[in-house]
């Protein structure tokens, strides 16, 4: 038998059978009373421990409800056969060889994904929620239109149609909580037989999720237009993902013959379709902006997915389809009973947002603020060296260095991180591993960072890359 010793906490905030409960679970959990081992009896704890039996009972009862212990009758209380057992625990951080190491902290963080949460309008947004909640209306807070509410619907259309190019009706537009939940509709809506081919280098969230979802996912090699038609049509996919007008994470821009390239794959076979993801082409520095692929689209072949997420923050979880109209047949009739995963409050803000001016000029103030930091970003580049050249700077919010002096892209990521400096590799971007070209390439993303940590953080990779 198993000798309890515990030192109760008397008069304490946690009750005493609760502390003995806590006693002994945790001796089970970390092995110090292996499996089988039998317990005292309630009337020998409680004398023991000088407290009650029913104490002890209330302890040993938590303990058998949670399968820890077990009862055998008349043999007492054993532990129960736990081995394996998850241990819940703080996780701690190892290295290779399992010992402990301090989570890395850097000064500088260029994510490629950021979003500078500073300048979100925050007195504009207090403004407008206040005067959609200002009216007691009971039908604010019913369920409301499965595809998202008709007066959002509407204002998104006409943003599309002015901003993007997009041919659509207010009808064909689906307005969900992000693009994961979009793309699962997708697939809902069209079934899960098809087999998708995306872009390599690619937004590895979409092909995890195309590839969770049943879907026979493969990747078709780019050039420096973007997805080669040719490359498609050996794949035998049915669905292309593509980001036409600002590759992610290469920063293509998909030029007009590549385009209509496309559509004459999704032409030639009934139904081959191809999702645009148009993730972010507010923010382009070089021309226009690029019309988006669906405006040229004549046959229904082309769904279009876009987000509020990278323009006015990712919090908002705001995004939106288009789908051709036979497509939208479909998905009344197999999906039309699923409820929107956006409230209406919310679709009512951003209704008026848009509506009212607000996120235009919200959008003008976000281009001369990224545009300031990617031409200091640039600048500061051209003075490092020149043992490399930049791609993808005309739109987005990050660009790419190419190096070609041999050096690895972990070790120019080691080399930035001992001097404060969080950079991003390409290859992990890669389904099935990046091509050798000779080339080693890092993602700098500038949406997080102020022109004079930007400046900062340069002159650190200066030193990091070329000063040692």
């Amino acid at each position: 038998m198993y000798e309890l010793t515990i030192n109760l906490r008397q008069g304490g905030k946690t009750p005493l059978y609760e502390q003995i409960y806590g006693y002994i679970r945790e001796e089970i959990r970390s092995g110090r009373i292996a499996s089988g081992e039998k317990l005292p009896s309630t009337r020998a704890l409680s004398r023991h421990l000088d407290v009650s039996r029913s104490t002890v009972e209330l302890a040993y009862e938590q303990l058998l409800s949670e399968g820890y212990i077990e009862s055998q009758p008349y043999r007492g209380y054993f532990v129960s056969q736990i081995d394996g057992l998850y241990q819940i625990s703080p996780a701690k951080a190892e290295d290779s060889r399992g010992q402990k190491r301090k989570p890395e902290k850097y000064r500088y963080d260029f994510t490629p994904n950021g979003v500078d949460l500073n300048s979100f309008p925050y007195n504009t947004w207090r403004k407008l929620s206040r005067e959609c909640l200002t009216d007691d209306r009971a039908e604010l807070f019913r369920l409301g239109c499965p595809q998202g509410e008709p007066g959002l619907r509407g204002a998104i259309s006409s943003y599309l149609h002015q901003a993007r190019g997009v041919n659509c009706t207010p009808d064909q537009i689906i307005v969900g909580a992000g693009n994961d939940y979009l793309m699962m509709l997708i697939c809902a809506v069209i079934g899960t037989g098809h087999r998708v081919a995306l872009e390599n280098p690619t937004y590895r969230q979409a092909y995890r999720l195309f590839g969770n979802l049943s879907c026979d996912v493969c990747t078709v090699d780019m050039d420096e237009k973007g997805m080669r038609a040719d490359e498609l049509e050996k794949s035998g996919a049915d669905i292309a993902f593509v980001m036409p007008s600002h590759q992610y994470p290469l920063g293509t821009v998909m030029p007009i013959r590549r385009r209509m390239e496309l559509l004459h794959w999704s032409d030639r076979k009934e139904g081959r379709y191809i999702i645009e993801d148009d993730y972010d082409s507010e923010f382009r520095y070089k021309g226009k902006p690029i019309p988006a692929l669906q405006g040229y689209d004549a046959n229904g072949k082309v769904i279009y997915i876009g987000t509020f997420s990278k323009s006015i923050a990712p919090a908002i979880r705001m995004s939106y389809l288009v789908m051709p109209e036979q497509i939208c047949e479909i998905y009344r009739r197999r999906c039309g009973f699923i409820s929107s995963t956006v409230s209406k409050v919310d679709q009512m803000i951003l209704q008026k947002f848009i509506e009212e001016g607000y996120y235009e000029r919200h959008l003008n103030k976000m281009r001369a603020l990224y545009r300031n930091r990617h031409d200091v970003l640039l600048s500061e580049l051209k003075d490092m060296g020149e043992n490399f050249r930049i791609s993808g700077e005309n739109a987005g919010v990050h660009l790419l260095i190419h190096f070609r002096d041999g050096r690895s892209e972990g070790e120019l990521i080691r080399l930035a991180a001992e001097c404060g400096v969080k950079v991003y590799g390409l290859s992990e971007y890669y389904v099935d591993g990046k091509r050798d070209d000779g080339e080693t390439v890092i993602l700098l993303g500038y949406a997080n960072l102020d022109e004079e940590k930007i400046r900062d953080a340069v002159r650190l990779l200066k030193r990091a890359w070329y000063d040692r």
